[in-house]
């Protein structure tokens, strides 16, 4: 199965834990964490400045990794809490029909369009579990 991960660099280190728990598994995943180490070798949040980055050609190369794996995988995990980015490929995929499933946290910044997320955790023993359940019935 092919999974993308949309999240937050403050959860680096959850995004970075599933990947590799999901590959060993044996499915396919898209990380933003791991796209920005792969084409940079290391993530630099100085230079160029953010406004700078956005707008440059990396900036749109990620964010075309970004909202086409959001729009063509099968599955779309969310690790919250996370901010717009996340939160715009959550609505890239549903717009696009690409089911999402995530794990709520304290701090989240959205309201009415949690609704995009199909299916909801708390705690992340339990997403793992559904996550282990379901792609062993899709398989």
């Amino acid at each position: 199965m092919d999974i993308y991960i949309a999240s937050s660099w403050r959860n680096q280190h959850a995004v970075e834990m599933l990947t590799y728990l999901l590959e060993d598994r044996g499915h396919t995943v898209h990380s933003f964490v791991r796209k920005a180490a792969a084409d940079e070798g290391r993530v630099n949040f100085g230079s160029p400045t953010l406004e700078e980055w956005v707008w440059s050609e990396d900036g749109a190369k990620k964010f075309e990794y970004d909202t086409g794996h959001a729009r063509t995988s099968d599955l779309v995990v969310y690790i919250g809490p996370s901010g717009p980015d996340a939160w715009a490929e959550i609505g890239v995929a549903w717009a696009s029909g690409v089911p999402v499933c995530g794990l709520w946290a304290k701090g989240e910044p959205v309201g009415l369009m949690r609704r995009m997320v199909e299916v909801w955790f708390d705690d992340h023993q339990a997403l793992l579990r559904f996550l282990v359940t379901a792609l062993k019935e899709a398989e």
